[in-house]
């Protein structure tokens, strides 16, 4: 379930700040600024539904999926391959992403 928060959550982030990248950098309409800050919205919220018990260690554990989420963007929407950097970036983010979320901890105190 995580994991599909995460990708959601991914999601929802990339395609808020696309909306705000196509207004400014490609002279999209200002309207598109509407339904990027509803996917930003969308984004906060699906974070805190990452079972984690303390916020940043949930956000960074996200970092990993945002990363190779991002690459999926530049591939599918942007119709640029990722390079084999790209990839191997992407593989190192996702176990350090499992490391943080997964690894074991000691009982709080």
């Amino acid at each position: 379930m995580t994991f599909l928060v995460s990708a959601g959550a991914a999601l929802a982030e990339i395609a808020g700040c696309f909306a705000f990248w196509a207004w400014l950098r490609t002279g999209k309409s200002a309207l598109w600024v509407l339904p990027g800050l509803a996917s930003l919205a969308l984004f906060a919220w699906l974070l805190t539904l990452v079972e984690s018990s303390a916020a940043g260690r949930a956000y960074a554990a996200y970092g990993g999926v945002y990363i190779c989420a991002s690459l999926l963007w530049l591939w599918l929407v942007e119709k640029t391959r990722p390079d084999i950097w790209d990839m191997a970036g992407a593989g190192l983010c996702l176990a350090g992403a499992a490391i943080i979320l997964f690894g074991p901890r000691a009982a709080a105190v």
